[in-house]
């Protein structure tokens, strides 16, 4: 009778376990269904395609799943050991005329406010690709050279550049001398008519470039205008997850002033008594990630204004601007990195560093 019971008793218990088991099993086949549907494992091998889109929630829901490859960032700052730079004190910021920080606690990148002998020190350590891109169609193509040449005395020097530059006349880019880890890629795109058209196109060319080709390519990217010169140092102090650069002709301006777009009928609008910073649409960036949801949320909004003949005010920029209102950025970048004319002048400018060229637009562009 004993014995009986006994074999009663393990009966039951393994048939407990075996259906905790089928449980178990049924769940993970239905967790698998949902993130092959969701993109984030391969349907034919289970294998994770990319550990890191499924890192928080907000993300898929909001923003949606794409297979791409993000090509994995380093963290962490480490400095090399015995590397000699100045102190930084605790209670008294290398800048009392700036603000160098956000309410939101980003820091926004002036001169004195990075150790470049620190800093670069950091990266060198992490092996990076910055790609840029930069349009030059129509006569824009005239400004080429002193931005390549520009660059190369200025821009991230010291770490491994590729440029990206979309235009029109690929035969009449000059020849630059790149130096040891900088390389140039020409990639023709359609004229167009309309210099608006031309910069509301760039947003999907962006999105495409990130997708086809430098997901897995590279850490970071700064999309730049072509018509511009740099005179100063930009290198890695301006590296961060998403990066604005704050506009020189309003940086000082209240944001009732801000030329945001005011139709509430456009996707770009921002009401008055809404905005932190009116950001420059001639120079932008950040991760591969980051800046390919920015490129893509941008491409989407301008295609539904334009589905009702609606164009922002400032076509790319304006969108830009409320994309960076809802998405605050990670780093923001004085007008230092976008200044007016390098002749012009102003008390917080110590270094001008990236600057717009002087010319006749009525000239340059295709139509007023």
């Amino acid at each position: 009778m004993l014995l009986r019971q006994n074999f009663i008793i393990i009966l039951v218990f393994f048939g407990m376990v075996l259906s905790g088991i089928i449980y178990l099993n049924h769940n993970q086949c239905r967790c698998n269904q949902k993130m092959k549907e969701q993109g984030i494992i391969n349907g034919g091998t289970d294998e994770i395609i990319h550990p890191r889109k499924s890192r928080c929630n907000q993300q898929i829901t909001e923003q949606g799943i794409t297979n791409l490859e993000w090509k994995q960032n380093t963290f962490g700052l480490r400095s090399s050991p015995g590397l000699l730079y100045n102190q930084q004190s605790a209670l008294v910021g290398s800048r009392t005329d700036v603000a160098s920080v956000t309410s939101w606690s980003a820091p926004i990148i002036w001169e004195g406010t990075f150790d470049s002998t620190l800093i670069d020190s950091i990266y060198k350590q992490q092996n990076l690709t910055i790609a840029t891109t930069a349009f030059a169609l129509g006569k824009y193509v005239r400004f080429v050279k002193d931005f390549l040449e520009s660059a190369e005395q200025h821009y991230f020097v010291g770490f491994r550049v590729h440029y990206y530059l979309f235009t029109d006349q690929p035969e009449l880019v000059p020849e630059v001398k790149m130096g040891e880890n900088r390389s140039l890629t020409v990639l023709k795109v359609q004229s167009l008519s309309r210099w608006q058209d031309i910069s509301m196109s760039r947003m999907e060319k962006l999105e495409k470039l990130i997708e086809s080709e430098l997901a897995s390519e590279a850490n970071y990217i700064f999309c730049l205008d072509i018509d511009t010169k740099f005179y100063g140092r930009w290198g890695v102090e301006s590296l961060g997850r998403l990066v604005g650069v704050i506009h020189p002709w309003l940086y000082d301006t209240s944001r009732d002033k801000f030329t945001y777009e005011r139709s509430p009928k456009s996707q770009a609008y921002i009401p008055a008594g809404e905005g932190d910073y009116y950001y420059a649409g001639a120079a932008f960036g950040g991760s591969l990630e980051d800046v390919y949801h920015l490129t893509k949320t941008c491409r989407e909004k301008m295609s539904i204004d334009a589905a009702s003949s609606i164009e922002a005010v400032w076509q790319e920029e304006s969108h830009l601007n409320k994309y960076f209102l809802l998405n605050k950025p990670s780093k923001l970048l004085s007008p230092e990195y976008m200044w007016r004319d390098i002749n012009a002048s102003a008390a917080q400018i110590k270094i001008v560093r990236f600057t717009n060229v002087p010319k006749n637009y009525a000239e340059v562009r295709p139509n007023p």
